[in-house]
């Protein structure tokens, strides 16, 4: 039995109107304390706030690369990943490379320098691998493995320019150790512009991103620094801050250092203010290297407009100074009885922000109150989680993000230029001979996985899963100039993760897995398709059934192959030129009366 309920309104007007009374009196005694006490946290809230964010952000980068290296050392460790196969390895690297845009190159070396190294060329292309037998005594190579053998722990190595490559990289050393015998390392290694791709990412018209070296005024990332003019040289591999390309930053020592901070105290951050070349104030703002940021040897900073952080208290107004002062006071009255009130409203505006996001996992389940109203809150709110957590296991996230992203309720059919992708596993009924039904399903959903994140990470819209098949469309409900080019990203993507699932699937003794992809492209009608009380955001057209023929196709044209990729030569004439097909000429297709004329993209396993 729940306690004694109260309701809010009767409780909240007596308690507060009477503490109101009270403190009216007093509110011109606290205004000037109560305004400095607001302002200043305001401005240390914000600062600390945004150093926050830029951290959150370059960690999503760098926990990718982190986990490589600690994952590639455990299968080297455990024999998962045959260290004594140049070629199996590195078909491995290539794989993983392919998964990390920011990575330069990788590789693993043994204890004599015996190295196989994924390198990524120009335009993005991962080349053939690279084979360099007892480095040991390499100048580079050799100092990391002394230091490799004298610690367990991963280290990065400092910034250091490549005169055969042209640019200077940082990498992610990861020992590798087997029966307490260091055995090799594994090197996970960023060029400087590709770090710099990464502020370039999360900055924006008015807050720019950047990396400073420790101690020095060294930049070490910077969104204008590019492969094309990173300007570094053996004896500078890092860029002055004056000869940065940003007019702003470059006069970093002659800006004014900010004194204080929240409540008059250093809260970990340098904050500076200078003027730019058009005398508009800006704010500079480093940490101390003391950052989360995996180990990462760098500040981390960022500049922007003073009216970032001024605004707020600019419109501070003597009015609102005084009403915030009489509130703050009538609250802190009332604060025993808004402690208790409080609480679940914070836990639900937490629940309903989350809800916001389609984040339903991350949403905690409310407690009951004993005041009335806010008890039903909870219950209402609790149910409408679980209700929208089962509607959630029936649609794609991403696309009903991209809905609410464009402020669509509903999606009208209409005509749009689409590119669709069918995928199917060759052999699925033998291949599941030996398993029982819940192994069955178990394959199924992380082969669906697999090609599943492939397909959002390159933005397309999932359209349906039919047994072990998959049909994805790119274009809608986002508009896309040439969806035939992430298509064929993403399917050249798919035959990459299928590839390095099948060494592991061959390293645990398990068959492989052998998948058929279909592209093509054309006018097809998408938008909410079925009847008024259900229907399905898809897509409609003869385009589809092309794709799908397409796919099928592959059993005759490569029956053997570990991935087949057919696609029409409409596909084909919308690729940029780095990725290559061959073409096969007109090929008939179930159920087209004229003939397709079909190309096979090329897959590049370096």
């Amino acid at each position: 039995m729940l306690p004694k309920r109260f309701r809010i309104t009767p409780t909240l007007t007596s308690v507060i109107g009477a503490f109101v009374l009270i403190t009216a009196a007093l509110v011109l005694l606290v205004q000037a304390y109560t305004s400095q006490k607001v302002v200043r946290h305001l401005g240390g809230e914000l600062v600390d706030t945004g150093m926050r964010s830029l951290e959150g952000a370059f960690n999503d980068k760098l926990d990718a690369v982190v986990e490589m290296g600690h994952f590639t050392a455990e299968g080297l460790k455990s024999g998962a990943i045959p260290k004594n196969d140049p070629d199996t390895l590195a078909e491995y690297l290539y794989g993983s490379l392919a998964a990390l845009p920011h990575v330069s190159f990788v590789a693993v070396s043994d204890r004599e320098g015996n190295t196989v190294e994924i390198d990524r060329g120009q335009a993005d292309d991962i080349s053939v691998p690279n084979f360099y037998n007892k480095a040991k005594n390499d100048p580079i190579l050799g100092p990391l493995l002394e230091k490799a053998a004298e610690e367990k722990d991963p280290f990065w190595t400092k910034a250091k320019y490549l005169p055969e490559r042209g640019h200077s990289y940082i990498g992610h050393i990861t020992p590798v150790w087997s029966d307490n015998q260091f055995s090799g390392i594994v090197i996970v290694a960023m060029s400087l512009h590709r770090i710099s791709d990464i502020t370039r990412d999360i900055s924006s018209n008015m807050i720019t991103v950047f990396l400073m070296e420790p101690g020095t005024n060294k930049i070490f990332a910077h969104p204008s620094i590019t492969a094309e003019n990173d300007q570094a040289t053996i004896g500078h591999p890092l860029i002055d801050v004056e000869r940065i390309q940003d007019p702003f930053l470059s006069t970093l020592p002659s800006t004014k250092l900010v004194e204080g901070g929240a409540d008059g105290k250093n809260r970990g951050h340098e904050l500076r203010v200078g003027y730019d070349a058009h005398g508009h104030k800006r704010y500079i703002l480093l940490d101390k290297g003391d950052h989360d940021l995996k180990g990462f040897p760098v500040r981390l900073g960022a500049h922007f407009p003073a009216e970032v952080l001024e605004q707020p208290l600019n419109q501070l107004s003597d009015a609102a100074l005084i009403g915030v002062a009489l509130l703050g006071l009538s609250l802190i009255g009332a604060g025993v009885l808004s402690h208790h009130i409080g609480s679940p409203i914070r836990r639900a505006a937490k629940g309903a922000r989350a809800v916001a996001r389609l984040e339903l996992d991350a949403v905690p389940e409310l407690p009951h109150s004993m005041v009335r109203e806010l008890d039903d809150l909870s219950t209402g709110f609790n149910t409408m989680v679980s209700g929208l957590s089962a509607f959630m296991r029936y649609m794609p996230k991403t696309l009903v993000t991209k809905l609410i992203r464009e402020g669509r309720a509903d999606s009208p059919p209409e005509e749009r230029n689409l590119t669709v992708l069918f995928t199917d596993i060759v052999g699925f009924t033998s291949l599941s001979e030996s398993m029982n039904p819940p192994e069955i399903a178990a394959f199924v959903n992380q082969h669906l996985t697999l090609i599943g994140s492939v397909i959002e990470a390159h933005g397309g819209t999932i359209d349906k899963y039919v047994g072990d098949s998959v049909m994805a469309f790119w274009g809608a409900p986002e508009r896309i100039g040439n969806p035939a080019e992430p298509a064929a990203r993403a399917a050249l993507d798919i035959a990459g993760v299928i590839h390095a699932d099948n060494l592991a699937r061959k390293a645990q003794g398990l068959p492989p897995v052998h998948i058929r992809i279909g592209l093509h492209g054309g006018p097809l009608v998408v938008g909410d398709i079925g009847a008024p009380s259900r229907v399905n955001y898809t897509v409609i057209g003869d385009t589809v059934n092309v794709a799908s023929r397409l796919e099928s196709l592959g059993r005759e044209v490569d029956p053997d192959a570990e991935v087949i990729i057919l696609a029409s030569q409409d596909v084909g004439d919308s690729l940029p030129q780095e990725i290559g097909y061959t073409p096969l000429g007109e090929q008939k297709v179930k159920g087209k009366d004229r003939p397709v004329d079909v190309i096979r993209l090329k897959l590049d396993k370096g």
